[in-house]
This record gives C-alpha cells, sequence and structure tokens, in this order.
C-alpha cells in the first residue's frame, strides 16, 4: 500500500492517511460569524470522504480582524457551541480536525489596519499601535483557547496569503522602526509571539501548526530567504508542522515559476523548488505542500522523495470531497480543472462553498 494511506502523527494526535484538506473558507457564516448547518454539512463529507486532517476555513480572532463577509469568527464564546457541533461530526465521521486562526489586517472590513499605513485599491489603512498588537496576540491565544473548548485537534496559525501575520512579515508592508519592523528578527517577532503566547495557553501537548509562504512573490516583500529563516525559527521553538503555500500582497504571476521543482515528477506542485530548501532548514518537523498537486503520481513522489510529509489540497476537495477513498480505489488524479469558478469573483461568497464544473 502507498504511503499516502498509511497513518501519520502530527504531535498528540495521528491521523489515518497523509492527506489534509487546507483551510478554505465556505464565505457562508452568519452576520455575527456563527457557522451555518451547510457548513457543518460540508465538513461531515470531507471526514466521511477519507480526509486524514481537515483544516477549518480561517476564524477571525478579533472582530476588528474580520476579513470578509461570511467570515466565520472564534472572536467570543458564543462561537463555541456550532463550532462544537462541526467538530462532533467530524469525529463521528473518523477524522481530525484544526482550526485555522487569523486575522485580517490591512484586509479587515471593520478595521483596515495594519503594521504600517498602506493605500492600494482606493483605501488607506491606519497604523496599529503597540497597544493594539499585543492585544491581537492575546487573542490569538484566547482563540485557541476557545478551538480546543469547540472540540479541535490542534491549531494553525494562518501567516501566508497576505492576512496580518503575513503582512507583518513583508517588507513592502511593514515598514515600521519599532521592535515590530525593520530587520526581519523584528518583523517575524509578531508571529513568534502568537506562537508562544497559544502555548501558554493550550500547553505544548496540543499540536500547533504554521501556513507559511515560501515566497510572497513581490520584488519587495517575503521572500524564500526570509521564508527559510522564519520557518527554522519557529519550529526550533516546537512547531508541530508546516505548510508551505506562498503569494502575498504586491505579487507578480511571474515570478511564481521560481518555486517549481526541475524535477518532472514534481512538476504540478507549484511551490516544490522552494518546498525542498525550507525542507532542508527545518526537518525534521513535519511539512506539508499545497497548490497545483493533482494526480497520485505527483502525491505520491512528494512523499517518497521526502520533499514533505504531508499532500494538502482545496480546490480538489471541493470538486470530490471523497477524493482520498477514489485514489485508493485506483482513481489516477482529482478531476479538478482549476478553472477556479468556485473561488471567482461572480460566485465566491453569494453562494455556498461548491464546485461548479457539473
Amino acid at each position: 500500500m502507498s504511503l499516502l494511506f498509511e497513518p501519520f502523527k502530527i504531535g498528540s494526535i495521528e491521523i489515518k492517511n497523509r492527506f489534509i484538506r487546507s483551510a478554505t473558507t465556505s464565505y457562508w457564516s452568519d452576520k455575527r460569524g456563527i457557522i451555518r448547518p451547510e457548513i457543518i454539512n460540508l465538513y461531515r463529507s470531507l471526514a466521511d470522504g477519507g480526509v486524514g486532517l481537515i483544516i477549518k476555513g480561517h476564524l477571525y480572532v478579533k472582530d476588528s480582524g474580520k476579513a470578509h463577509v461570511g467570515m466565520a469568527g472564534i472572536s467570543n464564546d458564543y462561537h463555541i457551541p456550532k463550532l462544537k457541533e462541526l467538530t462532533d461530526e467530524v469525529h463521528k465521521n473518523d477524522g481530525k480536525i484544526i482550526a485555522q486562526l487569523n486575522h485580517g489586517g490591512i484586509y479587515s472590513i471593520t478595521d483596515k489596519a495594519g503594521p504600517s499605513e498602506y493605500a492600494a485599491k482606493g483605501y488607506k489603512t491606519r497604523t496599529l499601535s503597540s497597544e493594539d498588537i499585543h492585544d491581537i496576540i492575546e487573542a490569538f491565544g484566547e482563540a485557541a483557547e476557545r478551538a480546543i473548548t469547540a472540540g479541535f485537534d490542534g491549531v494553525q496559525i494562518h501567516g501566508a496569503h497576505g492576512y496580518l501575520i503575513s503582512q507583518f512579515l513583508s517588507r513592502l508592508v511593514n515598514r515600521r522602526t519599532d521592535e515590530w519592523g525593520g530587520n526581519l528578527e523584528n518583523r517575524m517577532r509578531l508571529l513568534l509571539k502568537v506562537y508562544d503566547t497559544i502555548r501558554t495557553k493550550v500547553g505544548h501537548s496540543i499540536p500547533v501548526m504554521l501556513k507559511i509562504n515560501c515566497d510572497d512573490f513581490s520584488p519587495n516583500g517575503f521572500t524564500i530567504k526570509d521564508s527559510v529563516r522564519v520557518a527554522e525559527a519557529i519550529c526550533k521553538r516546537g512547531l508541530q508542522a508546516i505548510e508551505i503555500s506562498g503569494g502575498g500582497i504586491g505579487m507578480q504571476k511571474g515570478l511564481r515559476i521560481k518555486a517549481r521543482s526541475l524535477d518532472k515528477d514534481l512538476a504540478e506542485a507549484s511551490f516544490a523548488g522552494y518546498a525542498k530548501i525550507i525542507r532542508k532548514a527545518t526537518q525534521p518537523t513535519p511539512m506539508a505542500l499545497v497548490n497545483g498537486i493533482r494526480s497520485f503520481k505527483c502525491m505520491e513522489a512528494i512523499v517518497t522523495k521526502d520533499l514533505a510529509d504531508l499532500i494538502s489540497a482545496s480546490r480538489p476537495f471541493i470538486r470530490e470531497p471523497d477524493l482520498v477513498k477514489r485514489l485508493k480505489v485506483g482513481q489516477e488524479a482529482s478531476t479538478c480543472t482549476s478553472c477556479g469558478i468556485c473561488i471567482s469573483k461572480e460566485v465566491f461568497g453569494k453562494m455556498m462553498l461548491r464546485c461548479h464544473l457539473d
């Protein structure tokens, strides 16, 4: 049997295979950030479909950090009951689930604030004060406590894709001159403080993961060299798993090609080349790789060549929640065509997350 279908340990939890459903927002929570029954049904189908580990679509840790309409929250105790229903359904179906914790920063729809003033697309943001930053760090810790109360098996810090922690890591967005900006040690301070605070709140037996960009693909942003240093620093602190993604504020699509691998077996995996560099700096911390991975052949190559331990995917599981079961009986690849309709401006947020291929 392929390594992909063998159990794997992430800290104190064991997952039944090497597949992760990467965090994906459904855009379908109510105005208070409380998840709706349709979302619970979605996660039930993912667990029943055989996914080893599900990472819940991002949850805002503070009301001021809500990134978009329909985003689910974990900022208040009133979010816990419905989240508990969700985790109960996943566990009933032999699954494990992690809560992804996030703050929108300059992308917030209630308080556009980030490391520095930033102007783009017709808006200008304010600069977070030192007091604001400490409040946000505490909010991440409190959100982690709520996640465990709600039955999640662990938490993932969202440090990618241009949200708040990613903003602090970026030279383009973070132009502070105090302890939170300037050199990389200062720019990574928020992430490390968030991690340490979560550990203080939930202890060291609870799995804590991180999603991080291998590169922002912005000439003046967060680079692969930065990513290696940040990943190494937080893994040394005891991180249980790191998920490698890419793309932040100021991204230039033409720069993404640099992250690919020259190995033809890994050609599908968008960030395989950069992941290999990060892998060398972070082993033995388990690594997951996401983006572009569609065929069983590539998935198996990723783990057998020790590029990563875990296969993370989003759109393939939107298309086929039972993809793991399908692969196990011989399907050669996801039938997702990466058409992007499910995340397009025309439909994303206007209806429950689903595939539009049929």
